[in-house]
């Protein structure tokens, strides 16, 4: 059924040394399946399979890793986050890993002048060579005249509007740095455009500045192949760690959804939460009673739906958050003396185990299958 699985860590960046030889058919349909699965062979039982040759995804620029823009070299008692930009190919990303729906958006606005790149959780994806939930792009049109580009977009949201573009039947996102300059909130005043930086650079910058984890704050260039770090995310996707961009405290006061966004990432990618985002986690759970049931829904859909549900089910009830957001499964648990960080098993995770091989971020599952009737 299954060739001999090599030895590989859920959330490292790359694969053993070893090939990793898999049998689709048999398997069913295996999560997150790496864009870098593309050769065929054959299994045991005569189906074909993928195996994918090593690779190690995410290398430091040694170069550049302590260096800002201006290619002067960082004191050590400088803390400012140094800056990188890195060719893509170092991290195996590939034009023909984008969509075509999501290429013909980048190409029709980048001919009429403007600047425009992919950003958040599609790069992390990209370097981690898994394949995105969904592909959001940005740009320096303002949403006015991105649906002069595309007349048939909608403009939706009020605190944060974005545009959505419908290729066939096919939603692309796209964000303008002008509006998300407006809505979003002021940079730390304490810093500072550093020196040697251009007037992109320090658009670029802000904007990062305004996400949620450091992991979601990288931006790809893809005419140019290049991807921008300025807080320091492909430092943290090599160390497999969820770090909020400003004091993990303040920012779940902001915006509190970003506690369940924490541990779908984590649960997802396999990633631990640093010790302030752990902490704020648990200090800050009982704030998940205000956020609106529909909210809720949602990110309990993301968490459920697109083949991580058993490892977001564990994490959701290690830090407490059970109790809140799924009572009747908590109840479970602890009717079966489950302990916070017990490894074993049950019928309830069981279930989702299976169901997470059959779904994927980019084949999630209706939600009627997954979350219960009672949220929302």
């Amino acid at each position: 059924m299954l060739n001999k699985l090599s030895s590989m860590a859920y959330g490292s960046f790359g694969v053993s040394s070893k090939a990793l030889v898999f049998c689709r058919p048999c398997y069913g349909s295996i999560r997150d399946l790496p864009f870098s699965l593309r050769t065929s062979t054959i299994g045991h039982c005569g189906c074909v399979g993928a195996i994918a040759a090593p690779r190690n995804v995410v290398k430091p620029r040694k170069e550049e890793s302590s260096r800002d823009f201006s290619g002067a070299r960082k004191s050590n008692k400088d803390k400012s986050m140094p800056w990188k930009k890195m060719d893509a190919n170092e991290f195996g990303i590939q034009r023909s890993m984008i969509p075509d729906s999501t290429r013909m958006v980048l190409n029709k606005l980048k001919k009429k002048g403007f600047q425009v790149y992919l950003v958040g959780g599609c790069v992390r994806d990209l370097i981690l060579d898994r394949i995105p939930k969904d592909f959001d792009v940005i740009t320096t049109a303002e949403l006015k005249e991105v649906r002069k580009v595309f007349p048939s977009c909608q403009i939706v949201g009020r605190r944060f509007p974005i545009c959505h573009v419908y290729v066939d039947d096919i939603i692309i996102e796209v964000s303008s740095f002008s509006t998300s300059a407006r809505t979003g909130k002021a940079p730390n005043k304490n810093l500072r455009k550093p020196a040697g930086c251009n007037e992109r650079d320090y658009i670029r910058w802000k904007n990062c500045l305004q996400r949620d984890f450091t992991v979601n704050g990288l931006m790809f260039d893809p005419s140019e192949n290049v991807v921008y770090d300025y807080i320091g995310g492909v430092e943290d996707l090599r160390n497999s760690k969820v770090r909020t961009v400003s004091a993990a405290k303040l920012s779940f006061v902001e915006d509190t959804a970003r506690i369940l966004r924490a541990i779908r990432i984590a649960a997802r990618l396999g990633f631990s939460l640093t010790k302030d985002v752990a902490i704020s986690v648990k200090e800050l759970s009982s704030s998940l009673l205000r956020l609106d049931p529909s909210r809720i829904r949602m990110e309990i859909n993301y968490m459920l739906a697109y083949g991580s549900a058993e490892a977001s089910l564990r994490l959701l009830w290690r830090f407490g958050l059970m109790e809140i957001l799924l009572p009747i499964q908590a109840s479970y648990l602890v009717s079966q003396g489950f302990r916070r960080r017990d490894g074993r098993s049950n019928m309830l995770l069981s279930l989702f185990r299976n169901l997470d091989r059959l779904v994927a971020p980019d084949r999630p599952c209706h939600e009627f299958l997954c979350i219960p009737q009672s949220i929302g």
